[in-house]
């Protein structure tokens, strides 16, 4: 079941399931998406703040089956990740989004409602930039409005440049992912991801590698590494080392995790925690092609 694609004049809600977010950082992005031609409709979470998140669990709960069960709303933007839809995902009823799905835009912590709608409905939905994305000097990058395609209907092609870590060959797979803490984090729930001939994206920001490198080889041991299409790596940004070195780089041990399988691999995908973060649609089929010159990566 894909979500209908947006014309002009429908409506995006935007609600913060997760961390707080400054309701200046929305701003713009509201501004952005009526020059698109939709219409947007403010969640009670933007701008407002407990603690770390943006509004003590039942708020944040309520807030965004709301928008789940508007059928006025045809589209989800989330206002930043962060941390917290673990705590609210089980409490959720999905019922009348099964019924009347709409597309779920965002990433990082918003990995745990991608795959969850995944695992549980098999509903498509947009790993993307949020609202913090949006600002005067962004407005008119092809990152950002690869996001108003995607919710149009127009299937991406992405160029991607070479890297000593990628594994040629060719495929095509259905994809899935997104950030592995959140991904690894889901091991053992309902809400967990299936990779069985699948490609899987993953990213991620801030961590250790000692912390990688432990993230990675659980969801090895959970299976989520042997069947796969292919392997797709976006950004992995700031990461961080212990004072005694644990003696490989990121992209070392990402490969060294998956040297022993024959699928293809690919490194250096334009998406993540960057401000170069492009839309994906997880749960629907793409064609990749790594080769020594560099990859494409289509939506089917």
């Amino acid at each position: 079941m894909i979500p209908q694609f947006l014309p002009p004049g429908a409506t995006i809600g935007i609600t913060c399931p997760s961390g707080y977010v400054d309701a200046e950082r929305v701003a713009y992005a509201i501004e952005v998406l009526k020059k698109w031609g939709f219409n947007v409709k403010i969640g009670k979470t933007v701008g407002s703040e407990y603690f770390y998140f943006s509004g003590d669990d039942q708020t944040r709960l309520e807030d965004l089956q709301s928008m789940l069960d508007d059928r006025n709303i045809d589209a989800i933007l989330m206002g930043r990740g962060g941390y917290g839809l673990s705590r609210i995902i089980d409490a959720l009823d999905f019922t009348n989004f099964a019924q009347n799905p709409k597309w779920i835009c965002g990433f990082s912590d918003i990995t745990v409602l991608h795959n969850h709608i995944h695992a549980t409905l098999g509903i498509p939905t947009l790993h993307s930039p949020m609202c913090g994305a949006f600002k005067p000097e962004t407005e008119h990058k092809d990152y950002i409005l690869s996001l108003r395609d995607a919710l149009s209907g127009t299937a991406s092609n992405h160029q991607i440049p070479r890297s000593d870590y990628n594994r040629i060959g060719t495929t095509e797979g259905v994809m899935t992912g997104g950030n592995v803490a959140m991904l690894a984090h889901l091991t053992g729930s309902v809400s967990e991801v299936n990779t069985d001939g699948k490609i899987l994206f993953i990213e991620d920001i801030g961590e250790y590698l000692y912390n990688l490198d432990r993230m990675l080889l659980n969801l090895k041991r959970a299976g989520k590494l042997n069947n796969l299409k292919a392997l797709l790596v976006g950004s992995f940004t700031d990461m961080q080392d212990t004072e005694r070195p644990f003696g490989k780089s990121w992209e070392a041990i990402i490969a060294e995790k998956v040297k022993e399988y024959n699928y293809p691999v690919c490194f250096n995908f334009p998406c993540g925690h960057q401000e170069q973060n492009f839309t994906l649609t997880l749960g629907v089929p793409y064609r990749l092609e790594v080769t020594n010159e560099g990859s494409i990566l289509q939506q089917l």
